[in-house]
């Protein structure tokens, strides 16, 4: 995975009004929802043509598909260190989200696909995006964030196999 650092420094690149974290769940979205990484999936995935990809954010796709189709559950949200404030992790988990939901439904469009799990992981995911960060440092809330982001990237496996890995699944057996 490429750093937080490095797909920053991309997307000021490209002129993107986005965090590191967004992308990544702009990339998440797009591909758990059925978009390919053909040339111009940016754009795609983020609704503007005019983004194209260089090796960082190649790089970030390649290893988002890797994880979402490893069969040990691997994936990971790129997030800021733990070292990072409380605040800003919360907030980033909040703009993965906003970019996950965006791309996702760019390019799964009706939600007809998803099972019901599917359909509650998305209503939970649209209520993260919806959120703000609130200050404080403590254990608990802590506990908090970590149990949330678990949720996500559990609810990003199940959504990829809704709508990416099923449908591969059917094609095999016809």
């Amino acid at each position: 995975m490429p750093a937080a650092e490095d797909v920053g420094r991309s997307i000021r690149r490209l002129g993107a009004a986005m965090s590191a974290a967004e992308l990544h769940g702009a990339v998440a979205g797009w591909l758990a929802g059925g978009g390919d990484g053909d040339d111009g999936w940016l754009g795609r995935a983020l609704a503007d043509a005019a983004f194209e990809t260089d090796e960082t954010l190649e790089r970030l796709r390649t290893v988002t598909v890797a994880q979402l189709e490893d069969r040990s559950f691997a994936f990971e949200l790129l997030l800021p260190s733990e070292d990072t404030s409380l605040y800003e992790r919360s907030g980033a988990l909040f703009e993965w989200c906003r970019g996950f939901l965006g791309a996702f439904g760019l390019a799964a469009g009706d939600a007809r696909a998803l099972s019901e799990e599917g359909r509650e992981a998305m209503a939970d995911i649209a209520k993260l995006a919806a959120a703000a960060p609130q200050e404080g440092e403590d254990d608990e809330e802590e506990a908090a964030l970590a149990e949330i982001e678990e949720f996500v990237r559990v609810a990003v496996l199940l959504l990829h196999g809704d709508c990416t890995l099923g449908p591969r699944h059917r094609e095999r057996l016809n």
